[in-house]
């Protein structure tokens, strides 16, 4: 018989204080698997050299360590990304305002584009409660062709990865179901198809997105989120219309301070390089990441290795209208950092998950690691001020090796 589910407890990664964000898990806290274990530090281990370790908090140390980018490892475990480039000139002045989100049926246009989905917004609800219950006890027998029952694409193969990195561990993944579920259902459109978004808040605790479509095989989770600040910021509203269905936006949808897709673009190029992008707010996910990189590659370089990122846009970029006339989009990614060395005397040991797939092996000639990210990000209408903000992430590292 199956072990009562907890209450919380989905996501995949412990929670983490905002002090000690890294660039591989910025804001990992406790959601789908509360959480996933997607942090991955690089121990340069220096011989008859002392060289100062980067910790999360970025200050010296009797050993080298390095994290990567990315961040809240803590729901339902999910995340990836890339870079690319195109995007809308602007710039942002300020943290934007935010209210919570509309409940079908409340203030927005008329009746908005696309057919009348296949689902209404309580039937969404029960769909998604059901995943949450089946989700947790799959987590809890970390059953690997079970869960391609609920998920597909990135969300799966990172799922995958975590339930392998537990095994490796001996540890068990946590389960459990959000509370407090709102359920939005967007108007079916050629483009998207048949989805819904599913946001559930545990104060002091997580902010959750899920983002489910509807497949010949049935309801399937292709993204989620989790921010864990606390408090975690309020979701822009929604707009629904007078039936109580949202509005899905394609991913070349204008009207904003870029595309849906420039803005996932442009936020994994700044990752990818390293440096800010103005229209971006600060956060965990943004300028935090950036100067964790950028002090990450600085202490590499000392030591005699050079790293490279990579960032690669995957899957479908997806929005629904908010009533501010913007835009919530939520984006994947599949990253990836090489660690090279460049002269001999140093070598790396993966951290975190990526040393557990690599056992703590030090690596004198290359340290790489893979991550599957996901992201959720406000846009707002083209003639705000307000700066674009990452409000999530899920992030899961998929492999890692080393010569």
């Amino acid at each position: 018989m199956t072990a009562p589910i907890p209450p919380l407890a989905r996501h995949r990664s412990q929670p983490q204080p905002p002090e000690e964000w890294e660039p591989e898990r910025l804001s990992a806290g406790p959601w789908r698997l509360i959480i996933r274990a997607g942090t991955v530090f690089v121990a340069l281990t220096v011989v008859g050299i002392g060289i100062g370790a980067i910790r999360s908090s970025w200050t010296p140390a009797p050993s080298v360590v390095t994290p990567v980018a990315s961040a809240s490892a803590l729901a339902t475990g999910r995340g990836s990304t890339q870079a690319g480039a195109a995007q809308q000139q602007a710039t942002p002045v300020g943290p934007g305002t935010s209210g919570e989100p509309v409940e079908p049926g409340a203030s927005a246009p008329p009746r908005g584009g696309g057919a009348e989905p296949a689902v209404s917004t309580r039937e969404a609800k029960r769909v998604h409660d059901r995943f949450q219950r089946d989700l947790s006890a799959v987590q809890l027998d970390m059953d690997d062709k079970a869960v391609a029952q609920l998920e597909q694409g990135l969300a799966l193969e990172m799922t995958r990865a975590s339930f392998e990195t537990a095994r490796l561990r001996d540890d068990p993944v946590a389960a459990g179901i959000w509370p407090g579920t709102k359920v939005w259902v967007p108007r079916r459109t050629a483009e998207a198809g048949e989805w819904f978004v599913a946001a559930m808040h545990e104060p002091g605790v997580a902010r959750v997105t899920d983002v489910l479509v509807r497949t010949k095989q049935g309801w399937r989770l292709v993204a989620s989120t989790a921010d864990t600040r606390n408090p975690a910021p309020e979701l822009p509203a929604i707009a629904v219309d007078a039936d109580g269905y949202a509005t899905s936006l394609d991913e070349f949808t204008s009207g904003l301070r870029g595309t849906p897709k420039q803005v996932a673009l442009a936020h994994l190029r700044s990752l990818e390089r390293a440096t800010d992008d103005e229209r971006f707010a600060d956060g965990p996910w943004t300028s935090t990441a950036v100067r964790l990189w950028q002090r990450e590659r600085a202490q590499l370089r000392k030591a005699g290795w050079k790293l490279e990122l990579s960032y690669r846009l995957t899957g479908k970029v997806r929005a629904l209208r908010t009533v501010d006339g913007g835009a919530l989009v939520w984006y994947a990614a599949r990253s990836t950092e090489v660690r090279t060395a460049e002269r001999p005397g140093t070598t790396v040991t993966l951290k975190g998950s990526a040393a557990v797939r690599t056992a703590n092996r030090p690596f004198a000639q290359t340290a790489s690691a893979t991550y599957g990210r996901m992201y959720l990000a406000y846009v707002p209408p083209i003639d705000s001020t307000e700066p674009i903000r990452v409000l999530g992430d899920w992030t899961d590292v998929l492999e890692s090796h080393g010569t």
